[in-house]
C-alpha cells in the first residue's frame, strides 16, 4: 500500500472517530429533547437514519444530517434508538456464536471419544474354559448348568484358554446361532503358555446383534466343543 493510500485511510479514521465523538457531545447536550419537531419538518427519515447509524452512509454524505440533529430532538430520538437496537442485536449474535461455539466442542469432544480405539479390558477379551462343562457335537440346543459367558461385541480379540489336556496346533473357532447356523469362523493356533494351552483368535463381532449364541471350538476333523455365551 502506497504512503498516499495509508494516509488516506488514517484520515477517514481519524474523521469517523470525529463524527462518534460528536454524537456523544450531542447526548450530553440533551438533543433528545430540547428540540421538539413534531411535523419532522426537513428529517431524512428512518432509512438514512439507519444507514447513518449503522455505518453505511459515507462520511461526507452523513455530515449534513447530523447537524440535522442538532435541531431536531425526534431524529435524534430515533437515532439512538436504532444504535441501542443494533448494539442489542450484535450482543445477541455474539451471545449465539458463543453456545454455537459450546456446542461445536462438546460435539468435537463427543466425535473425539467415540473414535478413540478401544481400550485393551474391550479390545482383547480373556475367557478360561478350562473348567467350563462343555457340549459336543451338531445339536446347539443341547445347554449347560453354568451361566453362559459373556463377550463384548467390542472385542476385536479372543484370548481361549483351553480346557486341560487339550493340544497345541490348528485350531477353528466358529460363531453358532441358537438354531446352529455359523455366523462367522476363523482359524489360529493354540501354544502353550504358562502351563495353559492359550487359543488367541481375531474376531469381528460388531455386526452381530446382541443376544445368546455357542462358541465353537474343535481341532480340524474333530467334533465341535460348544461354550454357550452372551454378546453384550
Amino acid at each position: 500500500m502506497t504512503s498516499t493510500g495509508s494516509r488516506r485511510i488514517l484520515k477517514e479514521q481519524e474523521e469517523f472517530n470525529g463524527e462518534e465523538k460528536r454524537i456523544l457531545d450531542l447526548l450530553n447536550k440533551g438533543l433528545s429533547r430540547d428540540f421538539p419537531n413534531p411535523q419532522r419538518i426537513g428529517c431524512p427519515g428512518t432509512a438514512i437514519l439507519k444507514s447513518i447509524a449503522l455505518h453505511k452512509l459515507p462520511l461526507a454524505e452523513a455530515d449534513p444530517w447530523l447537524e440535522h440533529f442538532s435541531s431536531c430532538s425526534p431524529c435524534f430520538q430515533e437515532f439512538s434508538e436504532i444504535r441501542k437496537q443494533a448494539a442489542g442485536q450484535r450482543r445477541q449474535t455474539q451471545m449465539w456464536l458463543a453456545v454455537a461455539a459450546m456446542v461445536l466442542l462438546a460435539v468435537a469432544g463427543w466425535m473425539w471419544v467415540r473414535s478413540r480405539p478401544t481400550g485393551q479390558t474391550t479390545a482383547v477379551v480373556v475367557l478360561d474354559l478350562r473348567g467350563r462343562s462343555t457340549a459336543r457335537g451338531e445339536n446347539p440346543s443341547e445347554t449347560t448348568s453354568q451361566p453362559p459367558l459373556e463377550i463384548p461385541r467390542s472385542a476385536k480379540s479372543l484370548n481361549l484358554e483351553l480346557p486341560i489336556g487339550s493340544n497345541e496346533g490348528a485350531y477353528d473357532v466358529v460363531l453358532l446361532n441358537p438354531s446352529g447356523a455359523e455366523l462367522f469362523r476363523v482359524s489360529a493356533t493354540a501354544k502353550l503358555e504358562d502351563h495353559i494351552v492359550v487359543l488367541r483368535a481375531n474376531v469381528d463381532l460388531a455386526r452381530v446383534s446382541p443376544g445368546s449364541y455357542f462358541l465353537g471350538v474343535r481341532q480340524p476333523g474333530l467334533e465341535w466343543t460348544r461354550f454357550p455365551i452372551r454378546l453384550l
